[in-house]
């Protein structure tokens, strides 16, 4: 399948070489000259314009994936590409944009004839080589007309062991792509699942926090412990019940700075957080642990602490994110980790 790709950082840029490599066509565009170049080296077709990549969009219906920051760049690319497209033809946003946006781009593309799909995107500067888990909204047909192409950015199954109970349910999930529903659902629960994202890293980094400060001045001498941190997350990854991706980058952090001193404890949010707090008031629905993990990132941009180091070290790790770093930044880190894919050990380059 053909399909134009809008947006070559990090995520544009992967998910492109993905799709390639599985043996689609890929029309990229961005205002980056040396994103588009490289892409080229890689077999894809670079386009000048967003008009030029529609002519260069071969057959019906055309699609165009966007992988753009949320918010008016984004607005102002589907609303430009309303203009370019013809009935029938399909835009897909894979960013983070807020599920009820989707809601009204869909409608007003509907008037055209264009269809939209919102596809939540998780997998980071790995996704190239563990794949993409993709959550999407839209019309059903459409969704199956895609197939293909949300197949070759997912992770399939790998030598992940089957959830006892499954039984013979849509098999999507357990190749790491689902459809979840009609316009907006996509990046609604890729929204939540940003959410519990902020949660667990918040208890990572309090949990370190508490190891690293048991050596306080301020507690008895018998009570102190000067624990080795490195080695906790490194024991924590084998076999224990709080193991996670998040730990494994969380310990190659440490392993190379038990201090954290490359980080400054800076740590940002995309907005995810925001909007799932936002869902749950609108729902009434208690959700102390990720509106406190929201605040704590406020509370980070005044003061930081060891827990806001980790929580920097662990955005760094999985998805590159450079926020408010000390003069000694730290230099990608190599970490083992599990390939969904193949189920093996790999080593990769946090970059």
């Amino acid at each position: 399948m053909r399909i134009g790709m809008i947006g070559l950082g990090k995520m544009g840029g992967a998910m492109s070489r993905r799709l390639l490599k599985a043996g689609h066509e890929c029309v990229v565009f961005s205002r980056t000259a040396g994103a588009r170049d490289a892409l080229v080296q890689d077999g894809a077709i670079a386009a000048g314009s967003m008009a030029d990549m529609v002519g260069l969009l071969e057959g019906a219906p055309r699609v165009v994936w966007l992988m753009l920051p949320s918010g008016q760049v984004t607005e102002d690319a589907v609303e430009a590409l309303g203009g370019l497209l013809s009935k029938g033809d399909i835009i897909i946003d894979g960013g983070n944009s807020f599920y009820k946006d989707d809601i009204r781009r869909a409608g007003s593309l509907a008037g055209k004839g264009i269809q939209y799909v919102d596809c939540g995107t998780s997998g980071g500067v790995w996704g190239i080589d563990r794949g993409f888990c993709l959550m999407i909204g839209g019309p059903g047909s459409v969704v199956e007309h895609l197939d293909p192409i949300f197949a070759a950015l997912a992770p399939g199954r790998g030598e992940i062991a089957r959830t006892p109970g499954r039984g013979e349910r849509n098999q999507r999930a357990e190749l790491g792509y689902i459809h979840a529903g009609p316009s907006g659902a996509g990046h609604f629960v890729k929204m939540v699942h940003n959410g519990i994202e902020y949660g667990l890293m918040q208890a990572y980094a309090e949990g370190f926090d508490i190891l690293r400060n048991k050596n306080s001045e301020d507690l008895p001498q018998a009570e102190r412990y000067a624990l080795n941190i490195p080695d906790i997350a490194e024991v924590w990854r084998r076999g224990s019940v709080v193991s996670s991706w998040l730990l494994d980058l969380g310990a190659a952090a440490l392993a190379k700075d038990p201090e954290l001193t490359g980080f400054s404890g800076f740590v940002q949010d995309s907005g995810e957080g925001r909007w799932t707090v936002e869902a749950a008031l609108e729902e009434a629905v208690p959700a102390d642990v990720i509106s406190a993990a929201l605040y704590a990132r406020f509370r980070s941009r005044r003061d930081h602490t060891f827990a806001e180091r980790m929580l920097s070290a662990m955005r760094f790790g999985f998805g590159g994110h450079i926020e408010g770093r000390e003069p000694t930044d730290p230099e990608p880190t190599s970490v083992a980790r599990p390939d969904n894919s193949t189920g093996q050990n790999v080593i990769a380059q946090i970059i």
